[in-house]
């Protein structure tokens, strides 16, 4: 009997079974959710109206801003709406669909992430090309190919983990529908074709982050050689922030897929689903302008003629 008819909805962990502990949650994802919502929308407006800001990184920093809403949104208002109605429950298709919008989302997040350094190796590294280079053209086919990309990976993923015969239960060891744990529920030996392409992908994304760091070393390399400490300082301000998002969304999302998965619920389990799929989203508007004069100048010019 396939999958389909055997399983109709899957019950998500809750953080706790106490009702003020279930309200506490729902405030503190409400505030968490709210703060990445206005600052990703800020970061889109200031760079969508300032035409100060209307070049390649900006460009690709406002898609950022577009990816970090959609996968914050995927995860974290279903898991308000079941503390706040004291229900674990989402269907078969909720299911589905948490699961292709959040590696779809995330897959081009990071393809993002990796184009992001290359712009700013060309920047630094061979500044005379970069008109050439990045041009229009350019960006928008680098942005086009991160989304297709997302896409892709998110169909392959997806289609293999709902091919699987689940009979081991439906009780998802975490607050949103994550395959890992979904395979834990397979009784099918087919699920071993996923954890290879789990397997897999986490390698392409190591490679896509020596990619990133070679980028940083050459970087940096370029960054020692400016005379002037004006230079340096403004070349490192634009490059660490990026440094940091990426190691945060290697480090905590590789542990989370290659991690072997406990047979009961675990603390650690949740705090790294929370660091790979909450934080970035709430670290990106913050890392990327606090540290930024043009986006705080943008952001001043923006909330002041609002």
């Amino acid at each position: 009997m396939s999958n389909r008819t055997t399983v109709t909805e899957f019950l998500l962990l809750g953080f706790s079974d106490v009702r003020e502990l279930q309200i506490l949650h729902f405030v503190v994802f409400l505030v968490i959710y709210l703060v990445a919502l206005v600052g990703n929308l800020l970061i889109f407006m200031a760079i969508a109206f300032d035409h100060h800001l209307h070049t390649p990184m900006y460009f690709f920093l406002m898609n950022l801003s577009i990816l970090d809403v959609g996968s914050i949104s995927v995860t974290v208002p279903k898991s308000m709406a079941n503390s706040l109605m004291n229900t674990k429950s989402i269907s078969y298709a909720g299911c589905v669909a948490q699961v292709f919008f959040l590696f779809f989302l995330m897959a081009a997040d990071f393809s993002l992430l990796t184009v992001m350094a290359y712009d700013r190796y060309v920047a630094i590294c061979q500044p005379l090309h970069y008109d050439t280079m990045m041009n229009s053209k350019a960006c928008v086919q680098m942005a086009a190919s991160a989304w297709i990309t997302g896409i892709l990976y998110s169909v392959l993923h997806t289609g293999n983990t709902f091919a699987l015969t689940f009979c081991g239960g439906n009780m998802v060891d975490q607050f949103f529908c994550e395959i890992p744990q979904l395979l834990k529920l397979s009784c099918s030996d087919s699920y071993l074709s996923e954890i290879g392409v789990l397997t897999f992908s986490v390698c392409l994304l190591f490679g896509c982050f020596v990619f990133i760091i070679v980028s940083y070393v050459q970087i940096f390399k370029s960054v020692l050689r400016i005379p002037s400490e004006q230079g340096r300082h403004k070349a490192f301000s634009t490059c660490l922030p990026h440094l940091t998002v990426v190691s945060l969304l290697v480090f905590t999302g590789a542990f989370a897929y290659l991690k072997p998965t406990s047979s009961s619920p675990s603390a650690l389990d949740l705090v790294v689903a929370v660091l790979y799929s909450v934080l970035p989203q709430i670290m990106n508007p913050i890392v990327y302008s606090l540290r930024n004069k043009e986006m705080k100048a943008a952001l001043r010019r923006l909330i002041g003629c609002r």
